[in-house]
């Protein structure tokens, strides 16, 4: 995706911190301060070990059983870890508060953005990649806003804390420890970088698999019906073995952090050791103050292992987190119309004018000027291709007058669906023009143009909700007796009636629980609904009963009628009532006419009609 480089120069972990800084500004300061009061607390509590290791040498020399001082110190060092606990426990809440909200942000965004995408975006990508983005990558996001970073921060200061408290202890000591620690720092931000890449391919393949096993799930009676089971699991094999390489690479590489930076503080331990010791024997450092050190560069060690540890978290989620800001990275849906779409009536004077009552007139609105709509549609030389230089159309014109019906035939991949794409406008066209009621879709609202626009598929496709909502979705202010009024007309009222809980059943998964008549209904119903003054209509090539396609056709003809309507014909004796038949061919228009017509030119129409050849 070209969006990727875009991403990386940015710097997605900069941004990531911008995106929570920016929305949570006073929670994360509240958090460092925390950070900061229980590092200074801990730091503090552990500079105490060697004011008790003083006073107890004091009283072995003085031999003195009088351990006021000790105690009083003992609970001055509890003091300070209850703090150090207590502030730690505080912003640990408050980050994991930042961390789902973020998540909750995040998957906002995402989505929001997603309804704004071109279609061409998810007809190049499988949606079970699509959604391992909201799922995974966002999770894993997540988990590194809440833990992985406070804990990195966490171990930051205390290094900071410890290396100046060990400077106060001795800083000859001190002089050894910060080398060490800054040559442990270079080696693990070596690895770390190496590793990246690895943690990226890892985030790509878990959204390749899932995007496998949606397409199988949703696909199973297809895959049952040819056998395809033996290669499927094939496919999922080499797919999970891609995803268990990835991570084992990934983690492999990344996963010496932790045996590496454990033993090097176990090194670096025992060289302070040997060179305190030697320090002590020279006079140039007591006893506790040895010990002090020893206790401090052990607990030192202690958040640069914890570095190691979250490090490969943090790659994991900044190669998700990458993924993310892929598609927040992709342009919008261009959509600089201002034509909309408004309730009209008639004045006294007879002139058209806005209303806000809905009197099933509708105008489009231009500036000041009221347009009646009409449901004339024009395609004029229209040329257009999916991918640049590879035209699917090419110079096609035609014109659809207020009520006629069109009819497009020809073999898949002639253009047929295509054109109704661009009357959508789901995609531009290369060149040419395409009106509506005279004006330039370009100039139109895409909201508004597909608000006079209805659809009937012959795919159609229902959410998991009631029937009465999958009808609705085709006018969201529909009341009830609108939903039954749609499904009357598209003679699907019967059938609802006899379901277990009529208009209130719960339709499953894109529709499992209906046959494919009972799905086609329903969408004549959605469409009936919306009352468009244009139908694009795709006629279903399952096979379905004699009763069924006769409910079928008798609903899509009285939903035509008094509209313009777009059909992709399969059947030829649907549409000898057209207005003007179109036959395509490798995107060109190679015959135009009514019915009559092209039989009497004896063509590709005659000969398909005739039965001569059939359609590929």
């Amino acid at each position: 995706m070209t969006n990727v480089k875009k991403t990386a120069k940015k710097g997605t972990f900069l941004r990531l911190l911008k995106l929570v800084f920016k929305e949570h500004k006073f929670k994360i300061i509240f958090v460092l301060l925390f950070m900061l009061t229980a590092t200074f607390a801990n730091v503090q509590g552990m500079s105490t070990i060697q004011n008790v290791l003083d006073e107890a040498v004091r009283l072995f020399k003085e031999n003195s059983s009088d351990f006021t001082n000790i105690i009083r110190l003992v609970l001055i060092m509890a003091g300070f870890y209850l703090i150090n606990i207590t502030f730690t426990y505080i912003h640990l809440r408050i980050m994991v508060r930042v961390g789902q909200d973020t998540l909750f942000s995040i998957r906002e965004k995402l989505f929001t953005h997603m309804m704004d995408l071109p279609l061409n975006y998810f007809d190049s990508n499988k949606h079970g990649d699509v959604m391992s983005r909201y799922t995974n990558d966002v999770d894993a996001t997540r988990q590194m806003i809440s833990q992985s970073l406070p804990q990195l921060a966490t171990s930051i200061l205390l290094m900071i804390g410890y290396l100046f408290a060990m400077i106060m202890t001795s800083w000859l000591l001190s002089i050894f420890t910060v080398v060490f620690s800054i040559l442990l720092i270079g080696v693990t931000r070596y690895i770390s970088r190496r590793s990246k890449k690895y943690f990226i391919a890892q985030q790509k393949n878990v959204g390749a698999i899932t995007g496998f096993i949606e397409e199988m799930v949703e696909g199973q009676k297809v895959v049952k019906v040819f056998r395809y089971e033996d290669e499927a699991i094939n496919r999922f094999t080499k797919l999970n073995r891609n995803v268990t390489d990835a991570a084992r690479i990934s983690m492999s590489r990344s996963g010496v952090l932790i045996p590496l930076t454990v033993n090097m503080g176990y090194l670096s331990f025992a060289i302070a050791a040997i060179l305190g010791g030697l320090l002590v024997l020279r006079g140039d450092l007591s006893v506790p103050q040895l010990v002090t050190y020893l206790l401090f560069t052990r607990q030192f060690t202690g958040p640069v292992n914890q570095m190691g540890q979250q490090l490969n978290f943090v790659q994991m989620a900044l190669a998700g987190a990458g993924r993310i800001f892929e598609v927040l990275d992709l342009e919008k849906e261009v959509d600089k119309g201002d034509v909309v779409l408004v309730n009209a009536k008639y004045s006294e004077n007879n002139e058209l004018v806005e209303t806000d009552e809905n009197t099933n007139i509708w105008a489009w609105k231009d500036g000041n000027e009221l347009i009646l709509l009409r449901g004339d549609v024009r395609l004029d030389h229209v040329n257009f291709g999916y991918i640049k230089d590879q035209l699917v159309l090419k110079d096609v014109s035609v014109f659809a007058k207020p009520g006629q019906k069109i009819a497009f035939v020809g073999s898949t991949g002639a253009g047929k669906t295509t054109i109704t794409n661009l009357i959508n406008r789901f995609y531009e066209v290369n060149s040419g023009t395409i009106t509506f009621d005279g004006i330039d879709i370009v100039r139109i609202k895409k909201s508004a143009l597909r608000r006079a626009l209805g659809m009937v598929l012959q795919d159609t496709h229902l959410f998991h909700t009631t029937v009465r909502e999958n009808i609705r979705y085709g006018r969201l202010d529909a009341t009830d007796d609108d939903v039954i009024e749609a499904a009357k007309l598209a003679n699907a009222h019967e059938f609802i009636l006899k379901l277990p809980q009529g208009y209130d059943t719960i339709v499953t998964d894109d529709g499992a629980n209906l046959s494919q008549g009972q799905r086609q209904l329903l969408s004549i119903a959605r469409a009936a609904i919306s009352n468009p003054p244009v139908l694009i209509l795709d006629e279903a090539t399952s096979s379905i009963d004699t009763y069924t396609e006769k409910l079928i056709q008798d609903g899509m003809d009285k939903l035509m009628e008094g509209r313009t309507v777009f059909v992709i014909a399969h059947r030829l004796s649907t549409i000898k009532n057209s207005k003007a038949i179109i036959i395509l061919e490798d995107g060109r228009i190679i015959e135009r006419g009514n019915h009559y017509d092209l039989i009497e030119y004896q063509g590709v129409y005659y000969q398909l009609f005739t039965g001569a050849f059939e359609l590929e």
